[in-house]
């Protein structure tokens, strides 16, 4: 019992427990707890740019040649793209199977836009450009003073490259990278161990501000969301995982108190240093975790772009608008572009659909303020499914690229 009780996965579960139970019975109290949670994310963060920039420059710099990392980044990006194409395809499917949007009385023109005014300012904002400008930082301590996982990772692989390219000259610079890299994930495992209570934070702060009523009035659309989700996962990425000889689950078991983080605190970010990692000791190559994880993170947003083609049909559906396939079609297209200039935007599911029903004007903004709610709850499953999705994502592409080891790999997913 003892040894069940020390384990990392069952005190976060038992946490999240406690945290909903709490969020309950005494909902005033419960709301008090949010600094738990915050505390706990923002001390994950901060570790997060010094952990990227190792974890690269290290991979980057011990790799065979600059057209290894290319080849990597290129590989990376064909994942995303092609396996991202399925979910918001899952997510149409099930929201006009569903309808959950229809028997909700709203009026979009009773609405006070203030609610939404902090997600729509940004959202005029996204554009493609911007984005991509962004991802050159202004200074190069600007990307780790800022925290930009982006612009971290453009800063890490030019360094890296130079490391690349000197070779042996650069040795004692290594090394002590090397040692740093090794500090810093020994620090990762001080801090896991307040993950319970960030949980516990998280939860009952979730729980005690907006109460069951919400879940029962946009229950469906939740269900919905956490279904799409969910065949996603089963579906697709248990392919994908099948066709390249893992087992699905025993990869889900191996995640498991990451999984139990990212479910208790509703970021992904929380446990990226500690899927970095675990994916090295499951056998992937520094080089590759290096790059398909912090770029996962931006551009493999699978559970995003499920909630938010759900999101902007079933406000259309509760406005009174009906979109036609191709209407719907369309505002997917949008979406798959949206989603990529959001990546690091606090709040970036409200961020993007506001900028997506922009481009939509059939679609009142207003019914954006339905979710305010709930979106806390169903922020754990796109944050669940976006983490899945980039864990599988750097399994699959250190196979391809025949850096994985594959002996303990097999051993412990196969």
């Amino acid at each position: 019992m003892k040894k069940v009780l020390g384990s990392l996965y069952v005190q976060v579960l038992i946490a999240i427990a406690i945290g909903i139970v709490f969020g309950f019975l005494d909902p005033a109290h419960a709301t008090a707890m949010k600094p738990l949670g915050d505390a706990f994310i923002k001390i994950v963060k901060m570790l997060i740019a010094p952990i990227i920039f190792t974890t690269v420059v290290l991979g980057v710099g011990q790799a065979g040649d600059m057209k290894e990392v290319g080849r990597i980044g290129l590989k990376a990006m064909l994942y995303f793209e092609g396996v991202t194409i399925f979910a918001p395809i899952i997510g149409l499917v099930i929201v006009n199977v569903l309808q959950p949007g229809r028997g909700i009385i709203f009026d979009p023109a009773a609405v006070d836009m203030k609610s939404v005014s902090a997600y729509t300012a940004p959202a005029q904002q996204l554009t493609t450009v911007d984005f991509l400008m962004n991802v050159i930082p202004d200074t190069l301590v600007g990307a780790f003073a800022r925290g930009e996982i982006l612009q971290v990772l453009f800063v890490s692989v030019l360094l890296g490259l130079v490391l690349l390219k000197l070779g042996p000259a650069m040795a004692p610079l290594t090394g002590f990278i090397e040692l740093v890299s090794q500090a810093l994930f020994t620090l990762v495992g001080f801090v896991m161990r307040a993950a319970p209570i960030g949980a516990f934070g998280a939860m009952a702060f979730a729980v005690g501000k907006y109460g069951i009523a919400a879940l029962v009035t946009l229950g469906k659309l939740m269900f919905g969301v956490y279904l799409a989700c969910g065949l996603f996962i089963l579906g697709i990425v248990n392919i994908i995982m099948a066709i390249h000889g893992f087992s699905l689950i025993r990869f889900l078991r191996y995640i498991g108190a990451e999984i139990l983080i990212v479910l208790g605190t509703s970021s992904s970010e929380a446990a990226l240093p500690r899927l970095m990692d675990k994916m090295e000791k499951l056998g992937c190559a520094k080089r590759v975790v290096g790059i398909v994880v912090p770029a996962g993170y931006s551009f493999n947003l699978d559970g995003t772009s499920i909630y938010m083609t759900m999101a902007a049909v079933f406000v259309a559906q509760v406005s009174g608008v009906n979109l036609s396939i191709s209407q719907q079609v369309g505002l997917l297209a949008v979406l798959m572009l949206t989603s990529k200039g959001a990546a690091g935007v606090t709040g970036s599911g409200f961020v993007t659909l506001a900028a997506t029903l922009a481009i939509f004007p059939a679609v009142p903004l207003g019914g954006l303020t339905l979710l305010l709610g709930v979106d806390r709850f169903m922020s754990e499953a796109r944050a669940i499914t976006n983490f899945i999705g980039n864990a599988v994502a750097t399994l699959i592409v250190s196979k391809w690229e025949r850096a994985l080891d594959e002996s303990v790999a097999k051993r412990i997913v196969g």
